[in-house]
């Protein structure tokens, strides 16, 4: 029998006296994908940063390669070939491609200069041994953030990488990035390197997975080969400890009338000749594949990207959106899909982030009154269950379901009218899912438009009043309620036609 390369056994993690894990065990096989799933908060990053160093444990054994390891520190994690690709990708924008690859581990010369010609053939090498084609001289920052992934990659793979830890990787990915990253999983398993995949993704877990860990709530819930495990829903269950009937508690809600109107609205190369129109209470459903437009109506209608033509109305009135001051002063709301760049300020509190579009209701004689901006953050914090020790903690150290209820909940007080959804559930594990779908429902209940834009499927059947499908640039068509569904989607989406 195979012996484990990696074994975790009843790791324990305390901060303060708070257990973050508790006796959580794990063995892992040369040349497998091994899972990690859980819930945001289930203890997957806590048991990442143990292995990588940068946590020491509280208590638990850990062997690698049938060696006993006392304490794990980031020196020793790379040495014995442990190494993590994490969502904030750590490469250097203005060094080239072989540069970041050899960071530290630059062949020289004789006389101790570096050796480019050297360098790059031995980044082209690796590239060519993955089956990836990437530049060795070209700068990283003319990357897409597939390729600077796949760089971190070669990096490991030239620091003679035994187990690569992957952190929600293709989170920010297209489509064909996420098929050219599954591709490339499958070569580093033949390589013999172990993978530990950490994702939200069902359909990427059984597809390159041969064993999936559940954490939840710091334990360790099951271990068990992907075989054996019936269907999506009998994980998801392990996962949040309760039957996975309905993820999107969408409530029936009678539409009122029209409140938002575009008509003929185009920006060259991007946009043509979009038109519809949502009404009060209505989800309208965006779908469409990567790059057929459908962030960009979002940015148009909240003043971020200029339209060459066409209206905007706005409850039958027309209205000029320049900017989002304009937006936000006409009642719209914009959860962008970049939460990290455009959504958040990542340095400042949770509190900060929640009533920060909100501020002048907080302000008397030129000064912000803490006391009203902290009670209603606090009433939103326990609303969308916000889970922070504390409001004035940095909303980075919040997991990504956390950071997106905060935003959303940002929104709410502003008391939109119309409300922009863009990827509203992107990188947010089951649990949090279900309760940003129930507070959307209940938006619409109160009579706000909303417009929701997902990738995933599965959101837009069970949200959608109506979809729209866009395609290229263009409106492929329209899908009433009782038309929506997968098939009739996807056949839009690459421009057929739809059953009856």
């Amino acid at each position: 029998m195979q012996s484990p390369i990696l074994e975790l056994q009843n790791i324990s993690k305390e901060f303060s006296g708070v257990k973050a894990l508790s006796d959580v065990s794990l063995t892992v096989y040369p040349g497998s994908v091994h899972a990690l799933v859980g819930e945001n908060g289930a203890g997957k990053s806590t048991l990442m940063k143990i292995l990588t160093g940068a946590y020491s444990k509280t208590s638990g054994r850990i062997f690698f390669e049938g060696q006993e390891i006392d304490q794990m520190d980031p020196k020793l994690s790379k040495k014995l070939g442990i190494h993590c690709i994490y969502q904030e990708l750590n490469v250097m924008k203005n060094m080239t491609v072989a540069e970041n690859v050899f960071i530290g581990a630059q062949p020289v010369t004789k006389l101790g200069l570096i050796d480019w010609k050297q360098m790059n053939k031995a980044a082209a090498e690796i590239f060519a041994s993955l089956q990836l084609e990437i530049n060795p001289k070209q700068l990283v920052k003319e990357l897409s953030i597939a390729q600077k992934q796949m760089v971190e990659i070669a990096r490991a793979i030239s620091q003679q990488a035994k187990i690569l830890i992957m952190d929600e990787p293709t989170s920010s990915l297209s489509e064909r990035e996420t098929e050219v990253l599954l591709s490339l999983v499958e070569e580093l398993k033949k390589k013999g390197v172990s993978i530990l995949y950490i994702s939200h993704r069902m359909d990427e877990i059984f597809r390159i997975c041969d064993t999936v860990t559940v954490l939840r709530d710091g334990t360790h819930i099951k271990t068990i080969p992907l075989s054996e495990v019936k269907n999506v829903d009998s994980l998801v269950e392990l996962m949040v400890n309760r039957k996975v009937t309905d993820y999107f508690n969408k409530v029936e809600v009678e539409l009122g009338k029209p409140i938002l109107r575009v008509e003929n609205l185009s920006k060259q190369g991007v946009l043509k000749d979009i038109s519809f129109e949502v009404r009060k209470g209505e989800i309208l459903g965006i779908a469409g594949l990567v790059g057929a437009g459908r962030s960009e109506i979002a940015k148009a209608l909240f003043g971020m990207l200029a339209k060459d033509t066409g209206d905007v109305f706005i409850e039958d009135q027309k209205v000029e959106i320049r900017n989002p001051s304009d937006a936000i002063r006409l009642g719209l709301g914009f959860v962008t899909e970049n939460r990290k760049e455009t959504g958040l300020a990542l340095k400042q509190s949770v509190r900060a982030n929640i009533t920060m579009s909100n501020l002048k209701k907080y302000v008397k004689y030129l000064l912000v009154q803490k006391t009203a901006e902290k009670k209603i953050a606090e009433e939103y914090r326990q609303k969308l269950n916000i889970k922070t020790a504390t409001l004035e903690q940095p909303i980075s150290s919040l997991s990504g379901g956390n950071q997106q209820k905060a935003i959303l909940s940002r929104w709410i007080i502003q008391e939109p009218r119309i409300l922009i959804l863009d990827e509203p559930c992107r990188g947010v594990d089951v649990g949090a899912k279900a309760e940003i779908f129930a507070q959307i429902s209940q938006l619409a209940q109160q009579g706000v438009a909303i417009i929701m834009i997902s990738s995933e499927i599965p959101e837009i059947v069970g949200m959608s009043d109506r979809v729209l499908v866009m395609r290229e640039g263009s409106i492929a068509g329209f899908l009433e309620k009782s038309s929506i569904t997968p098939d009739n989607i996807l056949k839009l989406a690459f421009g057929g036609g739809v059953s009856a």
